[in-house]
């Protein structure tokens, strides 16, 4: 497994807003907050990936400190919305899990400790605070799932292990501590639909996993998202964002895809107020 080529870091200064916006997944209030655009592209994360359905494409991002607050949004190109995660479809007699249906997703990592890299495939010890939105899945919520993901050449019990140029990587990508508000169903012993939801909604919100409020809304052949924390959650799993703090950050880009099949932006350095 071959990574991609990273290219050279970016800053971008992070502003303090004319007024909080309102996290629904419509940007056009963001001209009004602040005339700050950035603009970063992303990549395929691994070389000649037949899984990548993202490719190569500009990213349209705000960012944005009101209050104890801040805000992030993000405006990509995409044909449709994939919102179905790996369903339930019948075939002949019983239900089959689809493994090739994923929902689009956006995700955004934050540097909590070590040696920070913004490839995961690195021969770098660390851990990252990582945001992961889902249309299938956490948007109905009005949430993105908040967890915390470690990235080192130390075995951990558990890791999911990849081969990479320096030999074996380990990453441990854990939930935060909170009620899951999701939760997988098992497939129907009768027929019901040719395609059932594989995930339901729990309706709790509790916990640290539930510290990001977003939401997304697809039109016009664009994903437009906002997300939103506490600038400091008190919680050790967290970074802490503002206090004049420069924070290593990356985003990536999910196209009916999981996993590795994404494409990711070089490493953004936020410069808080």
């Amino acid at each position: 497994m071959k990574p991609a080529t990273i290219g050279q870091a970016r800053t971008l200064n992070v502003p303090v807003l004319r007024a909080a916006p309102v996290v629904d997944g419509q940007v056009a209030e963001w001209p009004g907050l602040t005339e700050q655009v950035f603009m970063t592209a992303v990549h395929p994360a691994l070389e000649q990936d037949p899984g990548n359905a993202t490719g190569m494409l500009d990213v349209e991002i705000r960012v944005g400190v009101y209050g104890d607050r801040f805000y992030f949004a993000a405006r990509w190109p995409d044909k449709a919305a994939d919102t179905s995660f790996r369903p339930w479809r019948w075939y002949d007699t019983s239900y089959q899990k689809d493994k090739k249906q994923f929902d689009d997703g956006f995700a955004v990592r934050f540097q909590l400790d070590g040696d920070y890299d913004s490839c995961m495939l690195s021969n770098k010890d660390y851990r990252v605070d990582l945001w992961h939105w889902s249309a299938g899945r956490t948007n109905a919520a009005g949430l993105a799932e908040d967890r915390h993901q470690t990235i080192t050449q130390k075995p951990i019990e558990g890791a999911a292990e990849y081969d990479s140029p320096f030999g074996v990587v380990y990453i441990m990508n854990r939930s935060d501590a909170g009620d899951a508000f999701f939760i997988n169903n098992k497939a129907p012993k009768q027929h019901q639909e040719d395609e059932v939801p594989s995930v339901t909604l729990t309706g709790k919100i509790s916990g640290s996993i539930a510290d990001v409020v977003a939401q997304g809304v697809w039109k016009e052949g664009y994903w437009h998202l906002e997300m939103s924390r506490l600038l400091n959650t008190g919680r050790d799993d967290d970074a802490i964002l503002g206090q004049g703090k420069t924070i290593s950050a990356a985003i990536a880009i999910f196209n009916h895809a999981a996993n590795e099949h994404k494409s990711v932006s070089d490493t953004i350095n936020l410069v808080f107020p």
